[in-house]
């Protein structure tokens, strides 16, 4: 095994758990019992990879407690069906909720796992309608799915794309306006939101979102924050992620520690005014 970390190992993440919740969050587990923060969001939130993600250099910078919610992989579906992980954002000072892709969550077409969002379990008697000629039994994965879909016939893919795009406003809606605490709606992502176009293209994280949707949203926040890394964490790459040759590719598809920081350090002013 090669890594990228000097530490010369794979990362400890130390899984915990809150409460009732059956999700495995990064650790180490944190004090609920003082005031905090909380970050909820995918994969980029958790910090897979890296040795110390936004939510841990938030707190360094913020002098905050932030527990970091982050799940893999995670849709809103995640959060809306945990009542303790609602509950313990609800608490906080300050909640950052980062734009999730609009792919991982059940809706009229297809259902997803409850807890593993990516995982996709079976299609609908109307997506069988749509799309005669798939076999949905090849599909494990949501994004490989509706590529899958895409390739067969872009133009009935947006009929589902359409409906993920409004089931995605509903359920952030609904997340936002749940939590009691203030919030800060947070975009991650290599570019900015794109503009609606006729065909979505499925090779952008955040999957299917687009301006539309975040200025539908955004009012229910108490604030946003875009963050589009600079050229210079772009060129650090993977740099001081640690993870086995295996995940190399998946490691280069996720923001590296540069990102990271710069995350930490547009989110902090925020949190402060905030708090």
């Amino acid at each position: 095994m090669a890594y990228e970390y000097p530490g010369g190992g794979s990362l400890d993440y130390y899984p915990c758990r809150y409460g009732t919740s059956r999700l495995l969050f990064r650790g180490p587990r944190r004090d609920l019992g003082a005031p905090y923060c909380v970050t909820l969001g995918g994969t980029e939130t958790y910090g897979k990879f890296v040795p110390e993600p936004y939510p841990a250099l938030l707190e360094g910078t913020s002098g905050l407690r932030v527990v970091n919610l982050g799940c893999v992989n995670a849709g809103i579906d995640v959060y809306l069906k945990d009542p303790e992980v609602l509950s313990i954002a609800s608490k906080a000072q300050v909640t950052v909720v980062q734009v999730l892709g609009a792919q991982n969550q059940t809706n009229r077409f297809y259902a997803v796992h409850p807890r593993r969002n990516d995982r996709f379990l079976h299609a609908t008697p109307i997506l069988h309608t749509i799309f005669r000629e798939v076999d949905f039994t090849e599909f494990n994965f949501t994004r490989h799915m509706l590529q899958t879909l895409q390739h067969v016939s872009s133009d009935k893919f947006e009929v589902v794309a359409e409906e993920l795009r409004a089931a995605w406003v509903g359920r952030m809606r609904n997340l936002l306006t749940n939590m009691s605490c203030k919030t800060i709606l947070l975009w991650l992502s290599k570019v900015p939101p794109p503009t609606p176009g006729r065909r979505a293209d499925l090779s952008l994280d955040p999957l299917l979102i687009d301006t539309e949707m975040i200025a539908a949203v955004r009012s229910h926040a108490t604030s946003y924050v875009e963050v589009i890394p600079s050229a210079e964490a772009v060129r650090q790459g993977t740099t001081g992620m640690a993870f086995a040759e295996l995940d190399r590719v998946a490691a280069s598809g996720l923001p590296g520690p540069a990102t990271h920081r710069e995350v930490a350090d547009a989110l902090a002013a925020e949190v402060l005014r905030l708090k």
